[in-house]
């Protein structure tokens, strides 16, 4: 037992005196030069004080509660924060509170955006406990930085592509051809985000179906190039765009779009990986955080939300 726990053993025990021999003396003095002497004192009296002094015995007897265990009494307040890629935001939003529920003190707070913009905030200093990237690309780049537990980032789910449209179809979009129709208007993603990638990489795909200049033809009706996939839902949502590009997992939480597959020759898989941050504020809850992710039961919260399993 450590020295200070043995201290605080002594402390529980010898906390308050006991003065019970005062009172028995006061209760029953001795008799003088072993000469037997009645008390003065009445029978009801004697009876009455012996009670007491039973009952001062019994508190004596039993170990006062020690003021500090060593241990707190309700958990410590910490906060754990994840940077996640915005397709993540409905999905990782359930995976927290799932997290908080079965951590008691432990607030999960998110900061969602387009995974580069995730990562030029690490570059310029942010500070977080957890980075769920949508490429490995981003990944790499933070891990080549020093801001990565080394051969921490593990792959936790996957997703693919698939073309939106608003409600009302303005642009008659019919078929994936169609998407090259002069005059139709398309919001992609910025190449540089990953699913801005991942789109271009599909319509390359689409021309062996299409034709050659069908990825050309494309891009020619492109309206705007956003920085993540929720802007791109709100677009097409607003009916500011007869088409965009977006994941499976985006166009699920938007019930209000029509969707037109890609088939799965022509499409894309994204691979998501996360990792705990090196200057993670909070590193045991960060790798705590990801084994939750990678468990079954975080695996059932992303494929409600349309996360495919990670694929080898």
């Amino acid at each position: 037992m450590p020295h200070s726990a043995r201290r605080s053993g002594r402390a529980f025990h010898e906390s308050a005196p006991c003065h019970a021999e005062a009172h028995w003396a006061e209760a029953f003095p001795r008799p003088e030069q072993g000469v037997l002497t009645a008390s003065t004192r009445s029978l009801p009296s004697l009876l009455s004080l012996l009670f007491s002094l039973l009952s001062l015995l019994a508190a004596c007897a039993a170990p006062s509660a020690p003021q500090s265990a060593g241990l707190p009494t309700a958990a410590t307040p910490r906060t754990l924060t994840v940077f996640a890629a915005s397709s993540l935001l409905d999905a990782f939003t359930d995976l927290g509170k799932a997290y908080e529920a079965a951590h008691p003190g432990v607030t999960v707070a998110f900061n969602f955006d387009g995974s580069a913009s995730l990562r030029a905030q690490f570059e310029q200093g942010a500070v977080a406990d957890v980075f769920a990237s949508a490429n490995q690309k981003e990944m790499d780049t933070v891990a080549a930085a020093g801001l990565v537990v080394s051969g921490a980032a593990k792959p936790f789910a996957s997703n693919v592509l698939v073309v939106i449209l608003p409600a009302d179809n303005p642009g008659n979009v019919q078929t994936l051809a169609d998407l090259a129709r002069p005059g139709l208007r398309l919001t992609l993603a910025a190449e540089v985000v990953p699913v801005g990638s991942y789109s271009r990489q599909a319509l390359e795909k689409l021309n062996a179906r299409y034709g050659a200049s069908f990825k050309e033809g494309v891009l020619a009706n492109v309206v705007s190039d956003e920085s993540n996939v929720k802007q791109i839902v709100a677009k097409v949502n607003l009916g500011e765009a007869d088409a965009g590009i977006v994941y499976a997992t985006d166009a699920r939480a938007a019930l209000t779009l029509i969707t037109l597959a890609i088939p799965a020759e022509y499409n894309v898989t994204a691979r998501y990986p996360m990792a705990a941050l090196s200057a993670a504020p909070n590193p045991t809850l960060a790798a705590d955080f990801v084994a939750f992710v990678l468990s079954p039961a975080g695996q059932t919260i992303l494929q409600k939300w349309g996360f495919l399993p990670v694929t080898p």
